[in-house]
């Protein structure tokens, strides 16, 4: 389970960065979305066309931040993330839509990232506090 201080500081934000790679050559590309805590994972629409989701599919390890823009050193925070690219299922194409009903409109094609680790820094705790989750395997 992911600790409630990191899922509550993800569920403020609605954009991640995706960083994928292929090649040894890194890209990365900010995207839309939501958290699905049981599972863990983040859903994305992405078209499997753009590079990133051409990279994605042949390197599905991936990777992503989620940050808070502030030049408040008492106030940063943010995650960095690693995951698993795969398509979407049926239950989380449904909390993806729910969140951002306008995109049922463009009809895009969802993934989900299933995160195996995630570092949260939070100064709000003190400066340079880290809060950590491994997925079990």
């Amino acid at each position: 389970m992911i600790n409630p201080k990191i899922v509550t500081f993800i569920q403020k934000h609605h954009l991640l960065t995706l960083a994928t790679s292929w090649d040894n050559k890194p890209y990365c590309a900010n995207c839309f979305f939501v958290l699905d805590e049981d599972i863990p994972c983040f859903i994305v629409a992405t078209d499997e066309h753009t590079r990133h989701g051409k990279e994605a599919l042949l390197n599905p390890y991936v990777a992503g931040t989620i940050a808070l823009e502030t030049i408040i050193i008492g106030k940063i925070q943010g995650i960095q993330f690693t995951g698993l690219f795969r398509l979407a299922n049926g239950e989380e194409k449904i909390a993806y839509f729910k969140k951002f009903p306008f995109a049922l409109a463009m009809n895009p094609t969802l993934w989900s990232i299933d995160i195996d680790y995630i570092k949260f820094t939070d100064n709000t705790l003190g400066f340079g506090k880290k809060l950590e989750f491994f997925a079990s395997n």
